[in-house]
C-alpha cells in the first residue's frame, strides 16, 4: 500500500467501484485524482490503429496509478482498465498534492515508488527491442518476480498468456510456445495451467 487508506480518507478520498472491463480513465483525458486500488486488478493499456491492444502495465491490490500524471497538465497517455471487479479509492488533485505537502514521508514513499516504475519502463523498454520471446517473457517474470524470493519456482505469476503477449509486443501463439519451451528448459514449472518461475 503506497499511502495508507485512512490517511486517504482523511483528506477526501472516497471509494469507487468498477465493474470488469469499465474503463476507469481514457487515454487523452486529463487527470483529476489519485487512484489506489483496495482490491482488483486494474490494466493500463493503449490500442493500435488496428485494433490490438498494448499492455503498459498490470496492477492489484495496493498499488496506485496515475499518480506520475497529476504532477503536470498533460493528458493521460494510456486508458485504464479494471479487469476485474475493483474498489478503487479516488483522491482529487489538488488534495493528493495537499497530502504530500503536509506528509514528507508520504512524499518520500511516492518518490521511491515513480523510482521503481521508471526503473522497470527502462527495462521494458529494452526487452521490446529483443527479437528473442525467452528474453522478452523472462525479463516481465524478472519484474514481476522483483526481489520477493529468489527461490526458483517460488513466484506464481499472476498473468494469462494472453497479458503476457500483451505486455510483450507477442503473439499469444508465441508465448504458448515459448512458455513450454521454458518449461522443457526448466526456466519455469507449469503446474495446473499456472507458470511458476
Amino acid at each position: 500500500m503506497i499511502i495508507s487508506e485512512d490517511l486517504l480518507l482523511a483528506y477526501g478520498a472516497f471509494y469507487e467501484t468498477y465493474k470488469v472491463n469499465e474503463t476507469i480513465f481514457y487515454e487523452g483525458n486529463m487527470p483529476k485524482f489519485y487512484f489506489q486500488i483496495a482490491s482488483g486488478i486494474v490494466e493500463l493499456n493503449n490500442y493500435h490503429e488496428d485494433g490490438k491492444e498494448f499492455t503498459q502495465n498490470i496492477l492489484r491490490n495496493g498499488q496506485s496509478f496515475g499518480e506520475s500524471f497529476l504532477f503536470d497538465d498533460k493528458l493521460y497517455p494510456t486508458n485504464a482498465t479494471a479487469k476485474t471487479a475493483c474498489k478503487i479509492l479516488k483522491l482529487p488533485k489538488g488534495d493528493f498534492i495537499n497530502l504530500l505537502k503536509h506528509h514528507p514521508e508520504v512524499s518520500s514513499k511516492m518518490f521511491q515508488y515513480l523510482a521503481d516504475i521508471l526503473y522497470n519502463k527502462y527495462i521494458m523498454l529494452f526487452n521490446i527491442s529483443s527479437s528473442d520471446p525467452i528474453f522478452k517473457i523472462k525479463t516481465v517474470m524478472d519484474c514481476l518476480k522483483g526481489n520477493s524470493d529468489d527461490h526458483k519456482y517460488s513466484y506464481e505469476i499472476p498473468l494469462t498468456r494472453q497479458q503476457l503477449a500483451n505486455l510483450t509486443g507477442l503473439r499469444v501463439e508465441t508465448v504458448i510456445r515459448t512458455i513450454k519451451k521454458m518449461h522443457n528448459s526448466n526456466l519455469v514449472k507449469i503446474e495446473n495451467r499456472k507458470i511458476y518461475y
